[in-house]
């Protein structure tokens, strides 16, 4: 294997070719003081890196504005009137009159940890569906805990089938099921459970258990309605359809999940529901919050309401419907095959025969600076991801799609250049409508039908 070592004047053009000739390629470069110096990644190309995975995702400069703020005292006066607006505008997000919001400075697998800490006892009985990392996850995190958890496997593919979940529960007579366990859109597969159907499954069945849902990468994209599909903890965080950065794990908690509460005995501090609850009901927090990112997620659900959510929802599937046109005019296939179960967050696709989705993603990045998602766990090399979640519109998806199919075929990918740009060129100038407040000029000029 041909080893180079490269200096500044080393051309870029050769090091990006260097790189996918199956060379093993050593930037590095000894200084006068004898130090070697790693220059891999160091050269800053024009324009932008374009985000294309379903979190992090793109942040809007209204966002990243609102958040460049000066150190302020959260125990200020102001801070109560500037925080109590957020919880209701969270209320919109959850779709739910009834559900009690809370803002962790976390992760959303901090935010799983709460809803189980805050309402379970050690040895209760849950179960869960495992159809992908995320679920898979959250499943070893109740185990952690000390949960006994009855795992529904499902192919990963698939979503939470909600017949062997209504079997699962008419066999539990003694009621020990505590919860079921939902991941809403699991990003491993680009798969989203109907949350609904789910529900139905148990109260079919009149069991008392409680339903929480991971909505990490769904809610603000997908359709999520807590209190219509009777969710008890619904979940999210900042990095996805919110456009924030990563460090707000959002929860909301149904009346009687927070009834749970008074008798559950796992340990719980800093993600205690009581301690949170007393501090937000004096406008504050048990503990220093993270005030740029707090500024951030008022500006996010500012924009969110200013769309409507219904308004982002549809975008949301009309960028998912023009990426699974594009990959269909490829000729490729997609991880997930039952169309009940496609997602609008993101469109997971399989390998092309011959190929290691590992190269695709490398490619993109290193010659495109194309960030599109590589295969997680035992997908790893035989799917790629392409994220369609957040801050994005035709043009931005158009792009997406446009550098994928340079990768393809950079990989030896047997297809046509502007086959998957025209199908989903097409599919948006079909059925795309005008901005709002832009109707200047009269539909017939914008070529609405």
């Amino acid at each position: 294997m041909n080893q180079r070592s490269l200096n500044r004047s080393t051309p870029v053009l050769k090091i990006v070719r260097s790189l996918f000739q199956n060379e093993t390629l050593v930037t590095t470069r000894t200084l006068a003081s004898g130090t070697v110096k790693d220059d891999s990644f160091s050269y800053t190309p024009p324009g932008r890196n374009h985000l294309f995975v379903p979190g992090p995702t793109n942040i809007p400069d209204r966002v990243m504005r609102a958040m460049i703020r000066p150190s302020e005292n959260h125990r200020d006066p102001h801070f109560t009137k500037f925080l109590n607006p957020i919880f209701e505008d969270l209320k919109y997000l959850f779709q739910t009159k009834t559900g009690r919001p809370f803002i962790f400075m976390a992760t959303g697998t901090g935010a799983w940890e709460s809803a189980l800490t805050n309402t379970l006892s050690p040895g209760d009985k849950v179960v869960a569906f495992r159809y992908g990392q995320f679920s898979h996850l959250w499943i070893d995190q109740a185990q952690r805990l000390g949960l006994d958890v009855e795992i529904i496997d499902t192919i990963w593919g698939e979503g939470a089938r909600e017949e062997r979940l209504e079997e699962v529960l008419r066999a539990d007579v003694e009621k020990k099921i505590k919860a079921v366990m939902v991941v809403h859109n699991e990003t491993t597969t680009g798969v989203t459970s109907d949350i609904k159907g789910c529900r139905d499954a148990m109260d079919v069945v009149k069991h008392p258990a409680m339903l929480f849902v991971d909505g990490v990468s769904s809610i603000g994209g997908v359709p999520f309605k807590m209190d219509e599909w009777g969710v008890d903890i619904a979940i999210t965080g900042s990095q996805k359809a919110l456009c924030l950065p990563t460090g707000l794990g959002l929860t909301c908690v149904s009346p009687k999940a927070m009834e749970a509460t008074k008798t559950a005995t796992l340990p719980r501090v800093f993600f205690s529901y009581a301690d949170m609850s007393t501090a937000n009901d004096a406008g504050n927090f048990p503990y220093t919050p993270s005030i740029p990112l707090l500024y951030g997620l008022r500006e996010s659900l500012a924009i969110l309401k200013e769309e409507t959510i219904e308004g982002v929802w549809a975008r949301h599937e009309r960028m998912a419907r023009a990426t699974r046109a594009a990959v269909d005019a490829w000729g490729l296939k997609l991880l997930c095959k039952d169309p009940r179960w496609y997602s609008n967050a993101l469109t997971v696709v399989e390998a092309p025969e011959g190929v290691c989705t590992n190269d695709i993603v490398k490619t993109a990045y290193c010659k495109y600076n194309l960030t599109i998602g590589v295969g997680l766990s035992k997908l790893n090399g035989k799917v790629f991801r392409i994220g369609h979640l957040g801050d994005l519109n035709e043009v931005s998806i158009l792009g997406a799609i446009a550098g994928v199919e340079m990768v393809l075929k950079d990989n030896g990918v047997n297809i046509v250049l502007g086959s998957g740009t025209g199908a989903a060129t097409k599919y948006f100038q079909e059925t795309s409508g005008v901005i709002p407040t832009r109707e200047i000029l009269g539909n017939h000029i914008y070529g609405v039908k």
